[in-house]
């Protein structure tokens, strides 16, 4: 069963990303988790709790405001590879990431 992952920005924009079973198993969660980890890194993200912890949802949050609204829109295989690795970390069918709100639902 496919996965669909929803991006939405406070502009209105939302961005919706299919994720496929075979495109889903070849993605471990140890990549998942390396892949948000360059990526957090590569934006100079910034740690939402005081204490520095960061959770997975800060961090698919995160990487997703601080690549914006744009990169959703210009590099469809970004998109896709952002789409992948959250839907293996999650593991949930329908995933919401509202970047205007800092929220994740399912």
């Amino acid at each position: 069963m496919a996965r669909t992952l929803t991006v939405a920005f406070g502009t209105g924009k939302e961005f919706g990303l299919t994720i496929g079973d075979a495109e889903l198993a070849a993605v471990t969660e140890e990549a998942g988790w390396r892949w948000f980890d360059r990526e957090y890194a590569e934006l100079d993200c910034q740690a939402s709790s005081p204490v520095g912890k960061v959770l997975v949802i800060d961090k698919i949050l995160n990487v997703a405001k601080f690549s914006g609204e744009q990169r959703f829109a210009d590099d469809a295989a970004w998109a896709q590879d952002y789409a992948r690795h959250a839907a293996r970390l999650l593991d949930r069918d329908k995933v919401r990431v509202d970047v205007g709100n800092a929220a994740i639902s399912f």
